[in-house]
């Protein structure tokens, strides 16, 4: 691993009712993050950021591994991001998840090609991050906007970057607003 780790974790979650009701299979969330160095904190502006971008990719596949062994499910729904500490840049939050970190969690995840939706925060350490969620076929599948909120308690240190993604087993409960369906993003 090109980027050096000081931790992992996971959350799984399971939502099995909506509005006092059940409907169909429980609606699981699962995300992994790890908490890595920031080889650019404290620098002045540095033109370049491809020790980041680089190393991206094998965080993508790290996580996406760890997210979809937390689901237990196939994935329907994604999303990433990423955490700066107060001595980085938010630029560098966004060159944790570029299309590097992308594309290794799309293969992770088994396939999806829609945009991937994302955030990227400066902030202190244990502030929560709301993940946000889109079908991982068709962002236009407004019954899988969604998100999960993570907080891991002490990081990102002032030198630290948090990369995050976050899986989803289906749409939400009990979607009713209408748009595209995930059977109409499906048809040829």
């Amino acid at each position: 691993m090109s980027l050096t780790i000081r931790r992992i974790g996971t959350l799984v979650e399971e939502i099995r009712t909506e509005g006092g009701a059940p409907e169909g299979e429980p609606l699981r969330k699962a995300a992994a993050w790890a908490v890595v160095a920031n080889p650019y904190a404290g620098r002045s502006l540095v033109p370049e950021l491809t020790e980041i971008v680089e190393g991206s990719g094998e965080l993508g596949a790290l996580l996406g591994g760890l997210a979809v062994q937390g689901l237990a499910a196939p994935a329907e729904s994604y999303g990433k991001a990423a955490l700066v500490g107060t001595n980085g840049e938010q630029e560098h939050a966004n060159a944790c998840i570029t299309t590097v970190f992308g594309n290794a969690l799309r293969d992770a995840v088994g396939g999806g090609s829609a945009w991937l939706s994302s955030v990227t925060k400066r902030c202190a350490p244990g502030t929560a991050v709301d993940i946000p969620l889109a079908y991982k076929d068709d962002i236009w599948v407004r019954s899988h906007y969604d998100a999960i909120m993570v907080t891991v308690e002490d990081a990102p240190h002032p030198d630290e970057l948090v990369v995050l993604c976050a899986l989803a087993s289906r749409g939400r409960l009990h979607a009713r607003l209408g748009g595209k369906t995930k059977e109409e993003a499906a048809a040829p």
